[in-house]
């Protein structure tokens, strides 16, 4: 598919199923590209009669690469942030939620579901409190709230995170380090081919490898502190889905999720954990489908 000029910017994207069934928009989580969202989860969500758009985020992938934008120290905006001084992030979440609404703009799509996966949650709880006119319903999977005091990542995954990634073009590095660290925040599914990773990690380096759009990306997660308040103004239905076993982003962000936003419905899957697993795709095809439907 080609990419398409949205909130100024240009975005890559996939547009599946018919033109006039109900939209869903799917956003993706930190560095993530489209990709990452399987085909089965896509199809099966054709196959219950919607239409279903994926997107790369700005920063990742196909989309437009933001080169001008301000990249500062992630470990001093993270010290800044804990004191409450000014970031100045190169762009916010709120930037990435009006670069969806844009996206269903460029398409001409009045009203869509969302459903978003980790940062890709964070998104769409902004388009479901600054754009709630234009959403059916929101789905926010394995995400948080931003609350201050909910657990962080297991302490090896985190230093996975902060490490550096592998520069320059270097395919085989690359590839090596996206696949160990996906599979160390993955639920071990026996039903996942044994070379799933590292088959994703490579396609994502051969579409666009670029590892400082993931930095800025955190920063504008940094950025955005606690949604909670926002949460409360919510009144676009909401389904909340995390997995039990995540050890990236604990169950306990949803938990708050669901506390805060009025009539949230909560799902946590035990046999899931920052990932989409295979053994799992139509358990959440049936879950946002019949949440879709519904509203």
């Amino acid at each position: 598919m080609p990419n398409i000029t949205a909130n100024g910017i240009e975005l890559h994207y996939e547009d599946h199923g018919p033109s006039d069934a109900p939209a869903i928009l799917l956003v993706m989580g930190l560095g993530a590209q489209m990709i990452a969202w399987p085909d089965e989860f896509v199809h099966g969500l054709v196959g219950k009669g919607f239409r279903v758009i994926r997107y790369d985020n700005r920063d990742v992938g196909m989309s437009q690469r933001m080169e001008q934008a301000a990249t500062p120290n992630l470990v001093w905006t993270m010290l800044k942030a804990r004191f409450g001084f000014p970031l100045g992030v190169g762009y916010t979440l709120s930037d990435m939620a009006k670069d969806g609404i844009g996206l269903l703009n460029a398409l001409g799509i009045e009203q869509a579901h969302v459903v978003g996966a980790s940062m890709g949650g964070m998104i769409v709880q902004l388009m479901a409190a600054n754009h709630r006119e234009r959403l059916l319903s929101m789905t926010s999977i394995m995400s948080s709230s931003g609350a201050p005091g909910l657990p962080g990542p297991r302490a090896d995954i985190r230093r996975q995170m902060m490490a550096a990634r592998p520069s320059g073009a270097n395919r085989e590095e690359a590839v090596a380090f996206g696949a160990e660290l996906v599979k160390s925040f993955s639920y071990p599914d026996p039903a996942r081919p044994e070379n799933a990773h590292a088959e994703i990690a490579g396609l994502a380096f051969d579409r666009g490898y670029y590892p400082i759009g993931t930095r800025r990306q955190l920063l504008a997660i940094i950025a955005d502190g606690s949604r909670v308040e926002r949460l409360k103004t919510i009144t676009t239905p909401t389904l909340v889905i995390h997995g039990g076993a995540d050890p990236l982003v604990p169950k306990d962000g949803s938990v708050d999720i669901a506390r805060h936003v009025p009539g949230a419905r909560l799902e946590i899957i035990d046999e899931m954990a920052h990932d989409l697993p295979p053994s799992q795709v139509d358990r959440m095809v049936e879950l946002i489908a019949g949440h879709a439907a519904a509203n």
